[in-house]
């Protein structure tokens, strides 16, 4: 065959749409999402070649309109995940020694086909089957979606183009191998770009993949995998699972062949994980490489010289953008004595203003959460902010799940640093604010780096150069994705590698070269011209 030095295409983070009125794209995505509610869905799950339906299925409802059905999935069992894993283990051999460029290839093609044909109708299932307003699955399911694969291919060929030095008489080189045996990706409802993310990274070096996305994200990743089939991936190369978590566990970290884990989820969920692969270690032909991204209890802390209107605005999209259900979300808030009450008002104004019910309606910033186990969650933690005398519901509190799980923004004010909705994940579109004296400055950053175990994001707002300094060094270790003068929220593919360390994960960095670093496994070969002949060393020569 023919060879070369390839380049994939310069990547660019993808343009974001709009949608406003009157915008084609606008009027493009409301026919996909007709479209949509019109139909019902039959989603198998995908093994190797094979579309699996059992029979036994469990409905998808937007969790903005519980009682309309958008289709059904088919629930597996103990032997489809064992199935799952035969067909990666059959396909790892050829598709691990498939050229890279032609791995390469298939993801970038995927990209364009999101960017293109499936643009809109990736947004509208999102829209549908998470509750994201137009903005929202844009920014994720379209251009985060497009930004890792194409991103990543980039980082591919980085990664790959990495080679030792070499001396006089020797040529050092570094293979880049898949690692042994499959990899397993556990992905969340919160993000459709994580579920694009999550198999694909891995797939991109060569390993094969079972992924079990979450039961709240089937609809959108049953979306995923048509266009990854449309962009030419093999067979057997990401199998698609839909099993409950104990079952799949008990296969997947007793199997001889486990070679890793791509997770996003709770804390609790990950620890149970790491405890189980620390348990069976001596079962596995390798250690198992463990990635992953948990929870956060993420803040937005201001100093005196902040302006008050850039805090409220800060507070308004980093809490309540998609509900609160991102890892990165606004959860705690530190504001000074002296623009409380100047916060306060903006943020009660924006509040007042912000539109809650269904994704269809355009004009709606506010949708539902997910589903009834995350609403009682929730509502539960209202319930109890609203009983502690300590605290002081100044906006929202109210809710309803008759017809969707709608859940007001709400924002808690307590007197209390260390109350429960304080340290917490909640998870949710609540905040919760404490006041400090204003020349409390320093010791207030004593207590936001102590008040949680996690450290995923978090923020600093102030015009004191002097003051942001502060808060950078005395909050190293708070968050693994810092922003300054900002919202907690929104990191970009390339520009903000996202993950955070403490409780809220393994910091392997979305969107950066050093995630796909952990799906690979380096061999170092070292070739000698001409071989030596004597053993003996020239020290040994006599005087």
């Amino acid at each position: 065959m023919a060879n070369g030095f390839y380049k994939v295409p310069a990547p660019k983070n993808e343009p974001i749409l709009s949608y406003a009125p009157g915008t084609k794209e606008r009027a493009l995505l409301k026919k996909e999402l007709e479209e949509f509610r019109a139909k019902k869905a039959d989603i198998p799950m995908y093994i190797g070649g094979e579309e699996i339906r059992t029979g036994k299925t469990i409905s998808i409802s937007p969790p903005h309109d519980h009682k309309h059905t958008l289709g059904h999935f088919h629930e597996g069992d103990k032997s489809h995940v064992e199935q799952a894993i035969a067909s990666a283990m059959a396909a790892k051999e050829l598709w691990a020694n498939l050229s890279w460029e032609s791995r390469a290839g298939i993801f970038l093609k995927a990209a364009d086909l999101i960017a293109g044909p499936y643009r809109h109708k990736i947004n509208a299932v999102t829209m549908l089957g998470q509750s994201k307003n137009a903005f929202q699955a844009e920014i994720d399911a379209s251009c985060e979606s497009i930004d890792f694969l194409r991103f990543n291919a980039h980082f591919m060929t980085e990664i790959y183009r990495d080679q030792p030095d070499s001396s006089a008489g020797v040529w050092n080189r570094m293979e880049y191998r898949p690692l042994e045996g499959f990899i397993f990706a556990l992905t969340p409802f919160n993000f459709t770009a994580i579920g694009v993310n999550l198999p694909t990274s891995a797939a991109m070096m060569g390993n094969t993949i079972v992924w079990k996305p979450a039961y709240t994200q089937i609809y959108s990743a049953n979306l995923v995998m048509q266009i990854l089939k449309e962009a030419g991936l093999p067979d057997g190369v990401i199998n698609m699972i839909y099993t409950d978590g104990p079952t799949t566990g008990n296969v997947i970290f007793n199997h001889k062949d486990f070679g890793g884990i791509h997770f996003t989820g709770s804390t609790k969920v990950f620890q149970t994980i790491w405890k189980t692969i620390g348990e069976n270690i001596f079962k596995y032909k390798s250690y198992p490489r463990i990635v992953g991204e948990t929870g956060g209890k993420d803040f937005i802390m201001v100093h005196k010289s902040a302006d008050a209107k850039a805090v409220s605005t800060a507070i308004s999209r980093g809490a309540f953008e998609y509900q609160g259900q991102k890892c990165s979300a606004a959860s705690r808030c530190y504001i000074p004595s002296n623009l409380w009450d100047d916060v306060k008002k903006y943020l009660i104004e924006d509040l007042k203003s912000m539109k809650m019910g269904p994704t269809e309606d355009f004009g709606n910033f506010i949708n539902a959460v997910i589903d009834e186990k995350s609403f009682d969650k929730i509502t539960g933690y209202i319930d109890q902010a609203k009983a502690n005398p300590q605290n002081e519901i100044i906006a929202g509190g109210k809710y309803d799940k008759s017809k969707g799980y709608f859940i007001e923004p709400t924002v808690v004010v307590t007197k209390d640093p260390s109350s429960v909705t304080m340290c917490e994940e909640i998870f949710g579109p609540v905040v919760t604010i404490y006041v400090y004296h204003a020349e409390n400055y320093e010791q207030t950053l004593e207590l936001v780096d102590q008040t949680s175990p996690y450290a995923l994001t978090g923020s600093i707002i102030s015009k004191d150069r002097y003051a942001i300094e502060m808060a950078t060094k005395k909050l190293t270790n708070a968050a693994g994705n810092f922003y300054i003068n900002d919202k907690p929220t929104g990191a970009v593919v390339a520009q903000q590698p996202f993950g955070g360390a403490r409780g809220s994960g393994t910091n392997d960095k979305a969107g950066a070269k050093m995630n796909l670093l952990r799906w690979t496994s380096m061999r170092t070969i070292k070739e000698t011209f001409v071989s030596p002949t004597d053993y003996r060393y020239p020290f040994l020569d006599k005087e």
